[in-house]
């Protein structure tokens, strides 16, 4: 009984929903699952951090609850969507994962204003339960062979092909990023996001580009997240 009424709206005393904790918890994990879906696909051939993916994995359970907290009343329903498009007219720029933040930190604090606390903590435990899992798994990681390699080589020599057969030796994939000229035009300066086969081969594809370019500069790193990510 008193589980019940923790559950109810600690304003009026009225019940908080149409459903019971179980259509609560229901509604909320298929939404988590499916964001969990959603971020996995998302991250099929495209460049992505692990700050977005996770937020991507948690914000459909976030809107889930948002909806439920104001299903039916209309006065609540324009002030949240009022509240939730300032979010991205804050003046410092964030990452997906402050933003993501800041959608929980709302939602919760939706809930806990119209007095429905029992359900606001639920939806914190669950939801800080399921980043913090989602945060010590690899999920959403970069893949550790994912490299940038930067190759200078001189005017005369035409990089269109030219190290394609290096690349399908020592790469799964292979794209062409940038090309940059220097030295006054007598290099280029030409940079491949590639994906290394395996981690310890980079010395190998070094040395045969460097018998391939003059043995000119080569540039080899981890690949740079993505400075402004929403």
């Amino acid at each position: 009984m008193l589980l019940n009424q923790f559950f109810n709206n600690q304003l009026t005393g009225e019940e908080v929903l149409a459903t019971d904790i179980k259509g609560f918890l229901l509604c909320m994990m298929v939404s988590l699952v499916l964001g969990i879906l959603i971020a996995a696909l998302y991250t099929y051939k495209t460049k992505y951090t692990k700050s977005f993916v996770l937020t991507l994995a948690v914000l459909p359970a976030v809107v889930c609850v948002v909806i439920m907290m104001v299903n039916g009343n209309i006065g609540t329903g324009v002030a949240v969507a009022g509240t939730f498009s300032l979010v991205r007219f804050r003046s410092v720029p964030g990452t997906a994962k402050e933003i993501g933040a800041i959608f929980l930190a709302m939602g919760t604090g939706l809930a806990t204003g119209m007095g429905y606390l029992g359900y606001a903590v639920l939806f914190v435990v669950v939801l800080s339960l399921a980043n913090f899992l989602l945060h010590m798994t690899s999920f959403g990681e970069r893949k550790a062979t994912e490299r940038s390699l930067t190759i200078t080589i001189p005017e005369d020599l035409d990089y269109t092909g030219v190290f394609d057969d290096l690349f399908a030796k020592y790469t799964n994939s292979c794209e062409l990023a940038k090309v940059k000229t220097t030295n006054m035009g007598s290099l280029f300066k030409v940079t491949y996001d590639i994906e290394l086969k395996q981690e310890h081969i980079e010395k190998e594809l070094i040395d045969e580009l460097r018998c391939r370019n003059g043995n000119l500069e080569i540039l080899m790193s981890k690949q740079m997240n993505m400075g402004s990510e929403l």
